[in-house]
């Protein structure tokens, strides 16, 4: 594994990050919740990307993978603000976000912040606003815990770290929202879910195009996939809708 480069950010956060040059649109991977960018997904972007010559940059947010900080301390509206600082300060002319889960959230608002720079977007298991329903489908004995304490630590299937939810987390989040209502995108959008994702239920992909105002979004149910969607037919599906989205523009 190749050490990254870093990026140091007005708002504080050095950033962890692996750039490959090219011709555009170039595009720029964003990871999920406590993922980080040596994923398979970003892998296979890059591989992709290095093969036709098209630019590329994968990054760890603020307390992911190899940036600083410390995980609990983030919030959406941080990992947003890592977000624009790559595309701008890495990346050069019209850019394809693909967001995977969280990183679909992110996507979301880092296209609306930056509407002359972000020309495509892909959602992979897009999760907005998924504190918000997280919170609401808590017991009411965990948000106690969070309202008391101010956090909490869940274990999933997904490594051996807890997941640290904070009550900063959930406050940043639902100041956050973006699946609340219209969406006002103008680009084309390709929503790739799984049906059997235990996380992110498949019909948010469908909310998230019914909100968008533009008449360009796709969504593409995945039948059986789960929520990582990182099998070898799933990694060149991706490559496919990336292939074809930025072929497009």
């Amino acid at each position: 594994m190749t050490q990254p480069a870093f990026l140091k950010t007005d708002h504080g956060t050095k950033i962890a990050y692996h750039k490959s040059a090219g011709y555009g649109p170039g595009v720029v991977f964003l990871g999920g919740f406590m993922s980080d960018m040596e994923g398979g997904k970003a892998l296979e972007l890059e591989a992709y990307c290095r093969r036709v010559g098209r630019a590329f940059v994968r990054f760890d947010y603020f307390g992911h993978g190899q940036s600083s900080g410390a995980f609990a301390d983030g919030t959406i509206g941080l990992w947003l603000k890592d977000a624009l600082a790559v595309i701008d300060w890495l990346t050069e002319g019209p850019q394809i976000l693909v967001g995977s889960s969280m990183g679909g959230w992110v996507s979301l608002l880092a296209a609306k912040a930056r509407p002359g720079r972000v020309k495509g977007l892909v959602g992979i298991a897009a999760a907005p606003d998924f504190t918000v329903w997280h919170w609401d489908a808590m017991s009411a004995e965990d948000q106690q815990t969070i309202i008391e304490e101010g956090r909490l630590e869940v274990y999933s299937d997904y490594g051996p770290d807890p997941y640290v939810f904070t009550k900063e987390l959930f406050d940043d989040g639902w100041q956050n929202r973006i699946n609340n209502g219209p969406i006002h995108l103008d680009i084309p959008v390709r929503l790739i879910q799984g049906t059997a994702d235990p996380d992110v239920p498949w019909q948010t992909a469908l909310k998230i195009a019914d909100n968008i105002t533009g008449e360009d979004t796709e969504v593409i149910l995945v039948p059986g996939g789960d929520h990582r969607l990182s099998r070898d037919v799933d990694l060149k599906r991706l490559v496919r809708v990336v292939d074809a989205l930025a072929k497009d523009i």
